[in-house]
């Protein structure tokens, strides 16, 4: 069993989630099982299929080039034999998102949340901190999304219901204010992790990316080395466009891993292969779900499973 598999997350929670995309597209799969001759129709509608669960045209051409070299030079013939050549292949290109440990350093822990407006943001911070308090750490909440009026309300009602603490920026101050403010509180009151909630307005808005750059600044002053996780948080269900809204990001912010929302009502769910390969940043969570405890670690093996309908660990 490998060592990044995570038993505390059940497999039929992760096929669950997968089961739209695997409905709507990879289930047909089964269909491919059985053919007798990999030839260019076999190919073609592999391909199809891998670009309608929304791995995108780059990804999708890449897995099938390298399946197609491998069938050739393993002397494949059948279905089933270039299928579990996907799975493992699959299993490859989403396996550096396995999350590592973050190294120990000042405390607190600095983790800003970004991403736009409706991604899921908000919650997917309020269940970051669920997921550290958990672990045995005393979490700190900041709702620094200071322009949006129900944004401090959404996440101090998160805080109230999940028993952690939250500190409220007013509407208009200043982000990075907000910022250095919470975390003067969280050095005074000895919390362990800092989990920075900030505006999501759309990623075009060059002030926006010049807040973030100015509230990493203002955290490094207070706490060495923060920000020390910066994870956006990507909607599933917007497939390829949620990665255009990333790759602004990424240009102007040390983004360090994706939160991967609403996995569980999304039919797009091969995405999360192109956040891997096409962004070149690791997933660390996913959202399996909408209770305050279905934010999952991201298990590279579970979600190939989930997509494929396989057992992680045998046949399909």
């Amino acid at each position: 069993m490998p060592r990044w598999y995570n038993p505390a997350v059940p497999q039929a929670d992760w096929k669950s989630a997968l089961d739209r995309t695997r409905r709507v597209t990879l289930g047909k799969l089964a269909g491919l099982v059985g053919a007798t001759e990999l030839n260019d129709g076999f190919w073609r509608t592999l391909e199809t299929l891998l670009i309608q669960a929304d791995l995108g045209v780059t990804a999708a051409q890449g897995l099938l080039q390298d399946l197609r070299q491998q069938a050739g030079q393993q002397g494949w013939r059948h279905g089933h034999e270039a299928v579990e050549g996907l799975k493992a292949l699959l299993s490859e290109r989403v396996a550096v998102a396995r999350p590592q440990p973050t190294e120990a350093g000042p405390a607190p822990e600095v983790i800003l949340i970004v991403g736009v407006n409706g991604s899921g943001k908000t919650t997917s911070a309020a269940r970051l901190g669920r997921r550290l308090a958990k672990e045995g750490r005393r979490v700190l909440l900041v709702a620094a999304d200071t322009y949006r009026a129900a944004g401090a309300a959404q996440l101090a009602e998160w805080a109230d219901r999940l028993g952690l603490e939250v500190y409220e920026g007013r509407p208009g101050e200043d982000p990075s204010a907000v910022v250095y403010n919470a975390l003067q509180r969280g050095q005074d009151t000895g919390v362990d992790a800092v989990v920075v909630d900030t505006s999501g307005r759309m990623h075009t808005n060059r002030n926006l990316m010049a807040e973030l750059a100015k509230m990493s600044r203002v955290a490094g002053k207070l706490v060495p080395g923060a920000p020390h996780q910066v994870l956006i948080v990507l909607d599933a269900t917007t497939g390829q466009n949620g990665l255009h809204q990333a790759r602004a990001f990424l240009q102007e912010t040390m983004v360090t891993g994706a939160i991967l929302a609403k996995l569980d009502t999304s039919a797009k769910g091969g995405i999360g292969v192109s956040v891997v390969q096409d962004l070149g940043i690791p997933i660390r969570y996913v959202g399996l779900g909408e209770g305050p405890d279905d934010l999952a670690e991201f298990d590279p093996q579970a979600y190939v499973a989930g997509l494929l309908a396989a057992d992680p660990y045998g046949a399909f």
